[in-house]
């Protein structure tokens, strides 16, 4: 039980931390950094695209261990609605963007309005599977012994 929750920690910080350090640290600081809008943009989704399957990855082996050990509770939704989160994020609305990118998007063109668009929600999603993933941070994937009492009912 004690290397589950301590794998448990070790897979949310990698995932969590990873979300926050490139899409609040790494990303605006190749943005403020580099001339060139298209490099700095690149660079950034790679990493964005890198973090995605970490996530995918990390989420799996969360939800499966949380449910295993606890059962549907409230940390297993969480971790499924950040893992759906980021499969749309990579498997919709990147290679749509992608798709835009390749287009061209020239200045007021329809495909540069529909990327912003994309770009806004993209950025959206982002935020709100950061904040999930920042309260299993706080409030814990793993269970406190009071609730590991009541789920398996033992005193």
């Amino acid at each position: 039980m004690y290397f589950a929750m301590v794998g448990e920690r070790v897979l949310l910080t990698l995932w969590v931390g990873g979300l926050w350090a490139i899409g609040y640290i790494a990303a605006p600081s190749l943005f403020a950094a580099l001339d060139d809008r298209q490099l700095a943009g690149a660079l950034a989704g790679q990493m964005f695209h890198i973090i995605s399957y970490i996530g995918l990855a990390c989420g799996a082996l969360l939800l499966i261990s949380v449910v295993i050990r606890l059962g549907l509770q409230w940390r297993a939704w969480i971790l499924l609605i950040m893992i759906v989160l980021v499969a749309s994020g990579e498997f919709i609305l990147q290679p749509m963007m992608e798709s835009l990118k390749i287009q061209g998007l020239t200045e007021g063109s329809d495909a540069r309005k529909q990327f912003g668009m994309l770009h806004g929600i993209a950025s959206f999603i982002y935020l709100i599977e950061s904040l999930l993933g920042l309260a299993l941070v706080v409030l814990g994937v793993s269970t406190t012994q009071a609730e590991t009492k009541t789920n398996t009912g033992v005193n």
